[in-house]
């Protein structure tokens, strides 16, 4: 089949946005729609088995069930017998907590059993309709039918109150409660791997995927208190982010302060609606620190010479010492620092003082001369001259513009 690479290739970009995507028969579909499996609420549409059968070429089927679940369907060329792309369930936007009541009445499911709709609903995706994804598919079609123009069809299907397929499953299967809650906790510690893997990697890209794999009801509700159960899954983040960049091969050093500092962050949370911009903050930290701070690739010399620098930034950082400290020559230790790092060893040093020095301008009231000692240089005034050279200003305007954006 003259486009098997590019149908792949769409299909791992929905796998990994979380989006269920199977090449099926039109037969197999239609049998699969007609007579659901116990399984039917993550995977099928209930009320689109007709459509199948009479599917047009060249047309881009976008479905949504009535609990407001999104699908896509496009009828592929060249199969026999023929065969379709089915992927689904996702959600185009977040669904609200009235909704999800209001969809189960129009369902006639029991307000018993409406937990088992959010905890369908946090197992989904938010794709939007300008999402990358549905871009990516849009150019596959152009590809298969070889031009720039198809057809695109909504079709939507609302069923009435009363005994539905949909209705029957969450009423009459005992064990559907159970499924569901596997269903969101397999889905949730699939979300936390792959966002450990993608730190641990330093990939920032991932953050593209991040913001659509994150639903405010992902995480486990553990008490009542919604901002204390932000907090608690928040925390739990920390420590697999700071565990994350651990093994992306940053010393504990560097991973500390940060660590310390997003737990003072999450205790002082005071909406459950902030999680998503501090989990942002945290991904993006953590994912640099990786990519700036990494040692896997080191030799041990070179490891030693940066925990040496960063463990204290105000003793004798010399080269000179540097070197004296681990009995090797100068000429070699500035040799291999900058083989490896791709940095002078000088330079290092000065840009880890500028740097700590601007983390405690903006977060202490320390006096610059303070400061100054903290960073290992006695000489306040050559501190100064040092210090606006790397930022373009001076110590004090770097305080005051700090100071200034946090009003």
């Amino acid at each position: 089949m003259f486009y098997q690479s590019e149908l792949s290739f769409l299909c791992e970009i929905f796998k990994k946005s979380r989006v269920n995507v199977r090449i099926t028969e039109l037969r197999e579909l239609a049998s699969l729609l007609k007579n659901p499996s116990e399984d039917v609420l993550f995977d099928y549409p209930l009320a689109f088995s007709e459509l199948i059968q009479n599917l047009e070429p060249e047309t881009v089927y976008r479905l949504k069930d009535p609990l407001g679940r999104c699908f896509r369907l496009i009828l592929l060329p060249s199969y026999t017998p023929a065969a379709a792309l089915f992927a689904g369930p996702f959600l185009s936007s977040q669904i609200s907590h009235q909704q999800i009541l209001e969809i189960g009445e129009k369902q006639g499911i029991s307000p018993q059993k409406q937990h088992l709709l959010s905890e369908l609903y946090a197992s989904l995706p938010v794709l939007e309709d300008d999402s990358t994804l549905f871009t990516v598919l849009d150019t596959f079609c152009e590809k298969i039918w070889g031009g720039g123009s198809f057809n695109v069809r909504d079709v939507s299907e609302n069923q009435p109150h009363g005994d539905t397929p949909i209705s029957r499953s969450m009423q009459n299967a005992e064990h559907m409660d159970t499924l569901l809650s596997i269903k969101t906790m397999e889905q949730r510690y699939a979300f936390e791997n792959e966002l450990i893997r993608a730190v641990s990697r330093g990939q920032t890209h991932f953050e593209a995927k991040f913001h659509s794999a994150f639903s405010s009801d992902l995480f486990e509700k553990r008490v009542p208190d919604p901002v204390r159960n932000t907090k608690n899954y928040m925390i739990i983040m920390n420590t697999l982010l700071r565990k994350a960049a651990e093994q992306g091969g940053v010393h504990p050093i560097h991973i500390d302060r940060i660590s310390s500092d997003f737990a003072k962050k999450i205790e002082e949370l005071t909406a459950s609606s902030d999680r998503r911009a501090l989990m942002t903050e945290m991904f993006r930290t953590y994912t640099r620190l990786v990519r700036s701070n990494s040692q896997k690739n080191l030799s041990p010399i070179v490891k030693k010479t940066i925990l040496t620098v960063d463990a204290d930034l105000s003793s004798d950082l010399s080269p000179h010492t540097l070197a004296e400290n681990q009995n090797v020559s100068l000429g070699y230790l500035s040799t291999i620092f900058k083989k490896e790092t791709g940095q002078n060893l000088s330079e290092y040093v000065r840009k880890k003082r500028m740097e700590y020095a601007a983390y405690l301008l903006s977060t202490t009231s320390l006096q610059i001369q303070t400061v100054a000692l903290h960073c290992g240089i006695l000489d306040v005034q050559y501190f100064s001259k040092m210090f606006k050279a790397h930022f373009r200003m001076t110590p004090t305007d770097y305080r005051n513009e700090k100071a200034s954006s946090t009003k």
